[in-house]
């Protein structure tokens, strides 16, 4: 097969630059402020972000939906059986990546996800469309299939089962809360000058790096 020659696709960046002075001191400030301007933007899926994981040996990536973000850290929903949770279980650490391409511009962050409460993962199951909570039901994430009619069958099935009453929160299913160790906020720059802040946690007294640290250290970083 003949090489697939891409390499004449390109553009230029040069929509915005960005300056030590045009970001917030808090990061997750920063990205509440860009995450807004995304939304304004109304790019397609503007909270879908890819999720890293490794097993230890492989890294794994998929898009997932960030559900909800403040100081603790940024939320998302999944199967507890499904291999990104195996490989969170196994080494909790992992990266996010909020490609907005249509402002030229990414966010990433690094940090350690672990699971957040049931009662949390409750609230925000109750409030999906009913057939976004049946299919938590039907479906055992990563798991080996042999055709698409065993989920339609098993649609069917959860459906009556569920017909004549509330939709329970599966036992296998919840939320991870990533506490954030690390940002970067990239915007694209002309001559592929591009503008890279990190934002590092500041240890504290004790020489403990943790959520309770109010300081970042913001580094610029050639590109």
């Amino acid at each position: 097969m003949a090489t697939y020659d891409l390499s004449q696709l390109r553009r230029d960046y040069s929509l915005n630059g960005l300056r030590r002075t045009d970001l917030h001191d808090d990061p997750v400030e920063q990205f509440r402020h860009w995450i807004e301007q995304a939304r304004s933007a109304e790019l397609l899926e503007p909270n879908a972000m890819v999720l890293s994981t490794s097993d230890g040996r492989r890294p794994s990536s998929r898009t997932v939906l960030l559900k909800a973000f403040d100081q603790r850290g940024f939320v998302f929903f999944t199967s507890y059986g499904s291999r990104k949770a195996s490989e969170i279980e196994a080494t909790g650490q992992v990266s996010l990546l909020f490609p907005w391409y249509g402002l030229e511009r990414q966010v990433g962050i690094l940090g350690r996800a672990t699971r957040i409460s049931t009662a949390e993962s409750l609230a925000y199951f109750v409030s999906r469309p009913v057939g976004s909570r049946l299919g938590a039901w039907v479906s055992q994430q990563s798991s080996v299939i042999s055709s698409r009619k065993i989920l339609e069958m098993q649609w069917q099935h959860i459906k009556q089962r569920f017909a004549d009453g509330e939709v329970p929160l599966p036992g296998g299913w919840g939320g991870y809360r990533v506490e954030p160790e690390e940002f970067e906020f990239w915007q694209g720059g002309e001559h592929r000058l591009h503008d890279r802040f990190r934002y590092r946690r500041n240890a504290g007294p004790s020489g403990q790096v943790g959520i309770e640290t109010a300081a970042w250290i913001i580094e610029r970083l050639s590109p």
